[in-house]
């Protein structure tokens, strides 16, 4: 009010009317303006929100009283939808959610009740920009009594629908299985279809268990998997690809006395909660299903058969000065160090040569044994529908038993790989392997294949590698690993591209008790200016191990060793693991 009371007021009659007026009716401002302005659409947005709550509340009393059953009929007995309703909850190891279902909505049409197809078409395409027209509109005018519009709408799109009121077009609930964790566990995992069908990883094969058609079960499903030692090795495998610009990678970690996969991750991955925005390759899973040559991590195995058969011991001496020819095919060392050497230096130095000597020592029926009860024969027994079956040859000449001996002309998963040199460093024994949790106390006993000092021996050599041999940049201050370094050629059209390679490091930790073993293998990896020019499995996927082990070892409980570079001690006749005590 801009009233001042010391201003004179007329005696006349109009003055006095004149100042009533301005004691009485003070003068608008802007301010007042905007106030009332504020109001007016207040009220607009009030009637607003009356109206589209009488539609909602009309929409919804009709669905519910006077949507006649036949609609209800139609969706329960149309056989293009038969969803599964309260699928398991899928768990890791400590009761993180891995999958889970969430309350959803489908919108549905009965065509014999549409009057205008086009128009009704035109519609729901500008609640459903992803639907195309023609595809609405040709549904619309089919005639049928049931034609779907679109699965899983959200909460805003269905809202959007209800205002149309549109008759003929109803809602149908439902539930839509949700990965929280995205890519994290694709491969492993799997994903379902629009009905919540398991069509792939483990949503797949535990089908019936997940949607309750197998009778007793409760849930969860609770899995072996780890989630922070998941995270630790994807983001492991990722930074990898990133760093040396390979086209793929794989890794898996695995408790060697239990048998439980602890972590498992391909790349590249996908979203399950979106499978068909993803290519075929992402989806592939390279831990399990595919199939290759995994170059020297092959030797674990031949030294393990030969120590345990009695044939080898670490001291004996074997010529690797020349080239060893059979036939039209010579073998050779990838650094040769032509000189006479124990059995020790040559897995130190990764030698062909010297391999392809250990194995003659055994025989070509020996090696084929101690392989197939290693499993490398067959599909790893795993609750994936995943599951690669290895490349044997059928027949097993000498070269084919020279070449085997250090990894090529055989192909099996890196999944393969693991499980066999867990049981070279476990003790000797073959375990079952599984993505479940273990729900019993006791500890699987699986089959002895090597002799405790067998293991006890190749646990020492192992750790050689990476002290002084090629895997040294996986030495991680504080624990004790040991390992394989393996690099493969890779076969492109029938041949092999010495300019394609495909390298893994197989690893266990620590190696005075290794209770843990991993793998990481990387396709197509290229040389960095740190790597001086190599690609190799030395300077990619055992600093990557390295890598992993550095994160995962504090949250495995593994207690960092005071002399972290000292060998571990292993002395026959000493117990290392309560499972076992190492003697001849």
């Amino acid at each position: 009010m801009h009233w001042q009371p010391w201003r004179t007021v007329s005696s006349t009659r109009a003055s006095g009317e004149r100042a009533r007026k301005n004691l009485y009716t003070p003068t608008p401002t802007p301010v007042d303006a905007a106030v009332a302005r504020f109001h007016q659409r207040l009220a607009l947005v009030i009637v607003g929100m009356l109206l589209a709550g009488s539609i909602i509340a009309y929409r919804l009393m009709d669905l519910s009283l006077f949507s006649s059953s036949d609609n209800v009929v139609k969706v329960a007995n149309s056989k293009d939808h038969k969803p599964i309703l309260g699928r398991m909850d899928i768990v890791d190891r400590n009761g993180q959610l891995l999958a889970t279902n969430l309350q959803t909505s489908s919108v549905y049409a009965d065509a014999k009740l549409i009057k205008d197809a086009a128009d009704t078409a035109q519609k729901l395409n500008k609640v459903f920009p992803d639907v195309p027209y023609e595809h609405l509109r040709h549904q619309l005018a089919s005639g049928k009594s049931f034609v779907w519009i679109k699965r899983n709408i959200t909460p805003n799109e269905q809202f959007e629908v209800m205002k149309l009121g549109i008759p003929g077009v109803e809602f149908q609930q439902e539930e839509r299985r949700v990965y929280p964790h995205r890519e994290l566990l694709a491969h492993v995992i799997g994903y379902v279809d629009l009905d919540n069908h398991g069509i792939a990883g483990l949503e797949q094969s535990l089908d019936p268990v997940l949607s309750g058609k197998e009778q007793n079960t409760e849930g969860p499903l609770e899995l072996s998997i780890d989630l922070r030692i998941q995270y630790a090795l994807h983001d492991v495998l990722a930074d990898g690809m990133k760093q040396f610009k390979a086209k793929g990678a794989a890794g898996v970690v695995m408790d060697a006395f239990s048998g439980e996969v602890l972590a498992m991750a391909s790349l590249p991955d996908f979203n399950p909660n979106q499978p068909s925005r993803v290519s075929n390759d992402a989806k592939f899973n390279r831990a399990t299903l595919g199939v290759y040559e995994m170059g020297s991590t092959f030797k674990t195995f031949t030294f393990a058969s030969a120590i345990n058969e009695g044939k080898v011991k670490l001291t004996d001496m074997f010529d690797a000065r020349m080239p060893i020819r059979y036939g039209r095919f010579t073998i050779h060392d990838y650094h040769p160090q032509a000189k006479l050497m124990n059995a020790s230096e040559i897995f130190l130095h990764s030698s062909n040569i010297g391999t392809v000597k250990i194995v003659e020592t055994i025989g070509a029926a020996k090696q084929q044994e101690y392989l197939r009860k290693l499993g490398l024969f067959e599909p790893v027994d795993i609750e994936l529908p995943e599951r690669g079956q290895p490349m044997v040859p059928q027949n097993w000449p000498d070269i084919t038993m020279a070449t085997t001996s250090y990894g090529h002309g055989i192909a099996v998963t890196p999944l393969h790989m693991v499980r066999g040199v867990s049981a070279v460093v476990n003790g000797g024994r073959m375990l079952p392997i599984s993505l479940l949790k273990n729900q019993k106390d006791e500890l699987p006993v699986g089959e002895q294949i090597f002799r405790p000092q067998t293991s006890l021996l190749m646990r020492q050599l192992l750790r050689s590698v990476v002290e002084h041999g090629t895997a040294s940049k996986s030495n991680v201050a504080g624990y004790i690993v040991g390992g394989k370094t393996g690099t493969a050629i890779m076969a492109v059209g029938g041949s092999y591209n010495a300019k394609r390679l495909r390298t893994s490091f197989v690893s266990a930790f620590p190696m005075n008790n290794p209770q843990y073993v991993s793998i990481i293998m990387f396709e197509e990896p290229q040389a960095t200016p740190d790597s001086h020019g190599y690609a190799t499995a030395g300077w990619n996927a055992a600093p990557m191990t390295g890598q992993l082990i550095e994160r995962i070892g504090p949250i495995l409980g593994v207690e960092p060793s005071t002399l972290p570079h000292q060998p571990p001690v292993l002395q026959p006749g000493v117990a290392k693991q309560a499972s076992f005590v190492a003697d001849d």
